[in-house]
């Protein structure tokens, strides 16, 4: 067993984005194994059978294999700037309402927007509307301050702008004159965060 906790992750994946911006945010000496996702190592189906990433394995063996509790889990081993906002639970449960909103009816709209041709049902427009609800609900929270619950940054917007910027990239010409300029800015910081760099580096 090592004698550190061990992540198997896939850079371009935004589950395990978000759980890897966490852990590296909480400082945890870590062990990073990148994936191939046509070729996953034996060792993590075995550990993790439905064959997702992310997967982290913590040093006495236990296995946690979804991206929130691997977030939630780093921020309660350190927590420096408290973004669980353990202080507010108003905030705080915001941020559970936002990211509940994002990893249910936004990604599946971000799904069928992304690969429409998969989902011949509906017109592409179709699916780029759906999102949007999210989008414009973000947007009204980023009209008066820099990020979705407060000044700083928090669970909720390292939870959220992976997916976002997935929408943002299936049609960037459309986004960049889209009527969010307060979501495109948040989005933009948090891409160049010299934390988001740091994850998104390619492993040696």
């Amino acid at each position: 067993m090592s004698a550190i906790p061990l992540l198997y992750s896939f850079r371009r994946c935004p589950y395990a984005m978000r759980a890897r911006m966490a852990l590296r945010y909480s400082r945890l000496p870590l062990e990073i194994h990148e994936v191939s996702l046509k070729a996953k190592p034996s060792e993590m189906l075995r550990l993790s059978p439905k064959g997702t990433v992310p997967v982290l394995v913590l040093a006495d063996g236990t296995v946690i294999d979804e991206s929130l509790d691997i977030i939630r889990w780093a921020l309660t081993q350190n927590d420096p700037d408290d973004w669980l906002m353990q202080g507010n639970s108003q905030k705080a449960q915001l941020a559970e309402t936002l990211i509940e909103e994002n990893d249910g009816p936004f990604k599946q709209s971000l799904d069928r927007y992304k690969y429409s041709s998969r989902f011949p049902e509906q017109p592409r427009e179709v699916y780029r509307a759906q999102g949007e609800i999210f989008l414009a609900r973000l947007e009204a929270l980023l009209s008066d301050k820099p990020y979705l619950c407060r000044d700083t940054c928090s669970y909720a917007d390292i939870g959220i702008f992976p997916f976002v910027r997935q929408f943002a990239l299936a049609d960037e010409a459309w986004f960049a004159q889209s009527s969010y300029p307060m979501l495109r800015h948040w989005l933009e910081g948090l891409i160049s965060s010299p934390l988001f760099i740091q994850i998104m580096e390619k492993p040696k």
